[in-house]
């Protein structure tokens, strides 16, 4: 079988053990450290046209049949504990034979590439090979466990009765790619095929595709999430610290340590232009004999805690020399917070159709927080018509 590996077996007089080609095929200097004496197993990553994550190692079946073959590669195996982690190189394409599938349930086998080494291991082999280690078959099987000193490759589904007579194994069902690359000290980790692979040092960094992500000693973290990154679409649904910033939509937002908030609060605009009607002489939110909804402008106060606001509409009165008047309210949760006033209104005062508006200050608002502006109504007397269309509300931060 042509796996070899580096510093497994030393040069003899017989010509065994470890050759100069060894050595140059063997991936000596990739070892990515995740403990004090130990490495990251795993397959090193790179393909012919650098169009996959990698090649090496990968486990196919090229006719129907019970016979795997496995692609040449490079990998490091990490033995049983002082041992340390063994280089190891497959050379050429090389098959496997698994046996008949049970008659009456399926199995889980494993390929593995593993290292025996009598020194440490107790047993009388010193070598690597690539092996099948079967399965219990079982109506729900279970993959069997992991031999010392090994890495796996691949897990293969063996159906009821399967057998070369019987069309085999289907090599696109039911062969799962177990393989995960492994990267020397200091190198960026590629992706594991989506599965979770715990990083062997505050600082290493590996690759998902769609991210950069740093191992911060529990977890990995997108890179854009370290303080002072904006995290970008989707990647963050709740902050993870007060003043972070992401990308929604298009939009930045800040993370006030309990929500996201808008970081630069866009002008809120309302308007409703069916006309109607007011003879209360108090503020009154709707207009009568209309079809559309109460003007109500929703926004978000700015870290100054201000706005402008601006109402306008087109009207008349029904009586001369009576006037008609379109002021807000400034709600929060539906608390009123400020109330209409004729310094901050818009007014008309005569019959003749005339466009007004009015813009004003507001300061002390929460920096922040959700407020909504809604549109108040008066008339000058209760036999005067004032009537309001084309109504508006148009809120801007001031920051």
């Amino acid at each position: 079988m042509p796996v070899r590996s580096a510093w497994l077996i030393n040069r003899t007089e017989t010509e065994s053990g470890q050759s100069r080609a060894d050595t140059r095929l063997a991936p000596v200097g990739t070892m990515s450290p995740n403990g004090a004496l130990t490495s990251l197993g795993g397959v090193l990553p790179g393909s012919q046209t650098g169009e996959h994550l990698m090649s090496g190692l990968y486990v196919f079946g090229e006719s129907a049949g019970m016979r795997a073959t496995v692609a040449p590669g490079r990998a490091v195996i990490q033995g049983q504990g002082p041992a340390g982690a063994y280089p190891v190189v497959l050379t050429d394409y090389t098959s496997l034979l698994l046996e008949d599938g049970d008659a009456s349930n399926p199995r889980i086998d494993l390929v593995v590439l593993r290292v025996h080494d009598a020194q440490f291991d107790g047993g009388d082999r010193t070598e690597a090979a690539l092996e099948i280690v079967k399965g219990e078959a079982a109506a729900t099987p279970e993959p069997p466990q992991m031999p010392p000193a090994s890495m796996p490759l691949a897990r293969i589904t063996v159906p009821a009765g399967a057998s070369a007579g019987t069309d085999g194994i289907d090599w696109d069902t039911d062969v799962y790619d177990l393989r995960t690359p492994t990267v020397a000290a200091g190198g960026i980790q590629p992706e594991s095929w989506n599965r979770e692979v715990p990083g062997g040092y505050p600082g290493q960094y590996r690759d998902t595709v769609a991210t950069l992500q740093r191992w911060d000693g529990t977890r990995w973290a997108d890179y854009p999430r370290q303080v002072g990154g904006i995290a970008p679409q989707g990647a963050l649904a709740a902050g993870e610290y007060t003043g972070q910033y992401r990308d929604e939509a298009g939009a930045l937002q800040r993370w006030d340590g309990t929500v996201w908030r808008p970081a630069v609060p866009s002008t809120a605009w309302a308007y409703n232009n069916d006309g109607g009607y007011c003879t209360s002489t108090a503020w009154v939110e709707a207009v009568e004999d209309t079809k559309g909804p109460t003007v109500t402008a929703t926004f978000t106060v700015p870290v100054t805690g201000a706005i402008l606001v601006t109402v306008g509409f087109m009207g008349n009165n029904g009586v001369e020399g009576q006037w008609c008047r379109m002021g807000v309210n400034i709600r929060k949760d539906g608390v009123l917070v400020l109330g209409a006033d004729e310094v901050r209104s818009a007014s008309a005062g005569s019959k003749t159709l005339t466009s007004v508006s009015d813009t004003f200050r507001v300061t002390g608002l929460k920096a922040g927080e959700v407020y909504t502006a809604v549109s108040a109504y008066c008339s000058s007397a209760t036999s005067n018509r004032g009537w309001f269309d084309n109504r508006y509300i148009r809120v801007d931060p001031l920051v």
